[in-house]
Parts: structure tokens; sequence; C-alpha cells
């Protein structure tokens, strides 16, 4: 009697510790539930082009306006990912191209070659599409997801979060989702210098698919307490080709 009692116990046990789902695993279903919130992993691949404007304002400690940017995006992803982002400043106009093998940047139709300054563009071109490809972004490789489950943001909105590990020496990275419909609300980054808060505000549908609207970015302490308002974001005009 005693021993199956105990082998009972152990049974037990051993049924509950097999349940238990890892951080890693809740993560995967929190997204999973959020990419099936944004329009499905389908749509997204079934994608063969994207293209969108979108205007940039930052501003300083103060509030002040340091610039403003209007720029146009174009991802294609089929056969090959490559893309370009276009712009005009100060009637000079720039544009950032990526062949899937070379990073250019033209000025006023003159061809920068310096490597330094092409290592950085390719950056801030990767960072684009980084940021406009979220929630789906994250399932790719190269990132250890982990759930943290659900917590308080600084404007009293109660989310469910995902830190995302791209290994030793890289940004640290935070994204919140809405415990009920799932939708990606914002996320956080801890840079080497800063850390800034973002929050998503409205979105586009575009083609069955939920994609960035309006945003902004807040830096923020360590305590993730609102500093200033660094940036506001606006994403518009989303044209959407599929295979």
């Amino acid at each position: 009697m005693k021993v199956s009692l105990r082998l009972l116990i152990l049974l037990s046990f051993l049924t509950q510790f097999s349940c238990t789902q890892s951080s890693e695993q809740q993560a995967q279903v929190l997204l999973e539930k959020s990419i099936e919130a944004h329009g499905g992993q389908e749509a997204w691949e079934n994608i063969t082009q994207l293209k969108f404007r979108k205007w940039t304002r930052l501003l300083d400690e103060n509030g002040n306006v340091e610039s403003e940017l209007d720029q146009w995006y174009e991802f294609r992803f089929k056969p090959f990912f490559e893309g370009k982002i276009t712009w005009e400043k100060d009637s000079i106009e720039h544009m950032i191209s990526w062949d899937g093998a070379k990073i250019r940047y033209q000025m006023g139709g003159n061809e920068v070659q310096n490597e330094g300054f092409l290592a950085a563009k390719k950056k801030d071109f990767d960072a684009a599409f980084y940021t406009v490809a979220q929630p789906w972004k994250l399932m790719d490789e190269g990132g250890k997801l982990i759930y943290e489950g659900k917590k308080t943001l600084e404007n009293g909105s109660e989310v469910e979060a995902i830190r995302v590990d791209y290994g030793p020496d890289s940004d640290i990275w935070w994204y919140f989702f809405d415990p009920a419909t799932f939708l990606m609300v914002g996320n956080e980054v801890q840079l080497k210098d800063h850390r800034s808060l973002v929050y998503d505000l409205s979105e586009e549908n575009v083609g069955g698919l939920k994609l960035h609207g309006k945003r902004e970015s807040w830096r923020v302490d360590e305590k993730g307490q609102r500093v200033f308002l660094r940036a506001e974001y606006k994403y518009s005009e989303y044209q959407i080709e599929k295979q």
C-alpha cells in the first residue's frame, strides 16, 4: 500500500513536470498567437513585395524638433531579398539600396564609397526591415525567446512580455502584447548608451495583415520610466504584392 502511494505521488509529480512549459515554449506560443492576430504566417510568407511610406520626427530632451524625414521603402522578398530606401533632404535625393549581395548609397546621384559609412547604412537598412516585419521577424533563428509573464507598462497598459536574447554584446529587446487580442502593442530595447520604449499607437490593415501605423519612442531610465519623447513615426501608403 505504501509502495503504491509513493508510486502515485511520483507519477503525479512527473506528469505535472512534463506538462509545465519552459519559458521558451511559452514565448513561442504567445508569438504564434500574435502572428495569427496580425494576419497569420501564411499571409506574410505569400508577400513578394512590400512598399510603404514612413515619416519620422526626432525631438531633443526639451521637446524641440531636431529633424523630420519622409522616406519611401521598397522590399522585395522573392526570388531573393532586396530593397531600397529613398528620400529627399535639403533638395538632395538620397537612396540606400541592397541587391542581395551589396549595399549602395547614392546622394544627389553620386555614389558613396566609404566602407565604414556603407556598413552603417546596411545596419540602418536591416533595422528598417526588422521593425516593419514584426511580429513575424521574431520567428527567425538567431534570437532566443524568453517569456517574462505579465507586466504593467509605464502608461498603465497590462501586457504579456517576451525578451529576445541575440547573444553576448547584442542589444536586449523586449516585446509587449495585448493579453486579450495578442496584438503587439510596443517594445523596449536596451542599447549600449541608452534605453528606449516604443508604443504602437495605431495599426494599418493591409491585405489581411495588421502592420504599423503611428508609433512613438520614449527615452526611459533603467526602471522603464519615461524621460522624454525622442521620436514620432507614421507608416502609411502600404502596397503589398502577393504570389
